[in-house]
């Protein structure tokens, strides 16, 4: 039989609640960003031309952070292109995506959509065809105080009082031959270094986030690629290195990015290989702090994660397989609580139905990524534990690696001390079977009334449609136990949430 059991004083760190950031990029998804949270012409639009029904949706996400202008579309961007009056904003041509970008949603506009969520802005300037002085100035326009003419500007567009945007990332997967203004890693180090050190002398308050890896493997010759070999190891000690002393961040890419014909093993296999390189860069980023003598703490930010299946990308409907892989990264960020920092949701839009596939002009359509995120942004607790379990495994294969001996439950545990409120995350990977499972406490008990909350599906194909948009959601319900142990049974296929009182 399995068995969880946890012991309460087995803290691992308190969790970082930016672990539940979310995400914004123009340029191939302008039709998903503008349509679903910018969109004047919509009957549902409030005062400031954004959707009210999107806002109700995203509230529930309730995102302590969002990144934007991406992603790819960063890399040629220009700020200076989506400020002032509508009317006199230039219209340009995205060479990453190859559309036509309106600059209607721009600073000001993404400032005071994040301040209706009551959510944190982070900015990626562009280090891919821009400059150190358009990034400071970004950082001068949103954060001056004084008299200087960016500050000005900002006030005659209409903000008296500074942005004060605490979170800028430096470039995006500038790692990736795919990328505007790819860089070596001795290129990335030095524009890393310069880019701070203006930008801080800008803002000395602001937090620095360096795009460390996004590109693990080997990309081949292609016809828009040149062909590549990673180096992620070299680039992490390269940035530490010259630049270190102004890292708050080191940002890593990682997507469950599968074929639509891999087996649900190899789909599930995801999360062993995302806790392996987790891992391996935690001591990575230790290993040089620990020779170079940086002494702050440098924290992993996964400012780009969601699930992509080949070949249809981000056009596909979501199934419950990819709410099952969203819980993964959900429970491996609580397991490496102590180095991952903050997160980011790429599927932030797509997890509430507003992408053009599903809904051109209807209202939100809840996909099944939606339901884990709102679980755990709401449930999880301040401290993360360090919970021992034992069960069942498979073997499956992720990308090029074969992992076996993966346990069946994929478990995470939160407590906050001050209520005794502990949270258990079980995700059964098992697509056949329900798993009985005997948990327990190492000390304490639980008492009264356990919350449960589950999501699932018919099977693991199932998806949310305009026919079907209950296909996977969330239930719950409740049962009463006393004592250190008792036996409870995952449903197969499935994400659970056990919500506990101890003593």
């Amino acid at each position: 039989m399995n068995q969880i059991k946890i012991d309460p004083e087995r803290v691992l760190s308190d969790i970082d609640r930016n672990i539940f950031g979310g995400y914004l990029e123009l340029g191939a998804k302008e039709i998903d960003t503008y349509a679903g949270i910018y969109s004047p012409d919509s009957p549902a639009t409030d005062k400031d031309g954004l959707r009210s029904d999107v806002r109700l949706a995203l509230e529930r996400l309730n995102h302590t952070n969002i990144r934007f202008p991406g992603g790819n579309f960063a890399s040629a961007y220009h700020w200076k292109d989506a400020i002032g009056l509508p009317g006199e904003r230039v219209s340009r041509h995205d060479p990453v995506w190859g559309s036509i970008i309106s600059n209607q949603f721009g600073t000001d506009e993404f400032i005071r959509f994040c301040r209706k969520l009551k959510t944190e802005p982070y900015l990626c300037v562009n280090c891919g065809d821009g400059d150190m002085r358009e990034a400071a100035e970004w950082v001068e326009y949103c954060n001056g105080t004084d008299n200087s003419a960016l500050a000005n500007l900002r006030r005659k567009n209409g903000y008296e009082a500074p942005h004060q945007v605490k979170y800028w990332g430096i470039g995006n997967e500038v790692d990736g031959s795919w990328q505007i203004g790819y860089k070596t890693p001795q290129e990335y180090a030095r524009a890393f270094t310069e880019f701070g050190k203006v930008m801080k002398w800008t803002d000395p308050t602001i937090k620095l986030v360096a795009s460390a890896v996004s590109f693990w493997g080997h990309v081949p010759l292609a016809p828009r690629f040149m062909e590549q070999q990673s180096q992620w190891v070299d680039r992490a000690r390269l940035i530490l290195e010259q630049g270190g002393f102004m890292v708050d961040y080191m940002a890593i890419h990682q997507y469950n990015q599968t074929h639509e014909n891999d087996t649900f093993e190899n789909f599930m296999a995801f999360g062993a290989d995302f806790n392996e390189r987790l891992s391996a860069y935690e001591g990575l980023i230790k290993a040089v702090c620990l020779e170079k003598g940086i002494k702050h703490h440098i924290g992993i930010a996964v400012d780009e994660w969601g699930v992509i299946r080949l070949p249809e990308r981000f056009e596909r409907v979501n199934n419950l397989e990819d709410a099952l892989a969203t819980a993964q990264n959900l429970n491996a960020f609580i397991r490496h609580a102590q180095s991952v920092r903050l997160a980011n949701f790429t599927s932030m839009v797509l997890a509430i139905g507003i992408n053009n596939s599903v809904r051109p002009n209807g209202d939100v359509l809840l996909q099944t990524i939606f339901y884990p995120f709102e679980l755990y942004r709401r449930t999880c607790g301040n401290n993360a534990l360090d919970v021992f379990w034992s069960g069942d495994t498979f073997s499956g294969r992720y990308k090029d690696r074969e992992y076996k001996g993966i346990r069946i439950l994929d478990v995470a545990a939160t407590l906050d001390e001050s209520s005794r409120s502990l949270v258990v995350y079980v995700i059964n990977q098992n697509e056949k079977e329900a798993m009985e499972t005997t948990m327990s406490l190492t000390q304490g008990e639980f008492i009264g009334d356990v919350k449960v909350s589950v999501i699932n599906g018919a099977d693991i194909k199932s998806e949310n449609t305009d026919t079907h948009p209950d296909s996977v959601k969330l239930h719950e319900n409740s049962l009463k136990v006393s004592g250190k142990h008792f036996n409870y049974t995952f449903e197969q296929h499935s994400v659970t949430a056990l919500e506990f009182t101890i003593k």
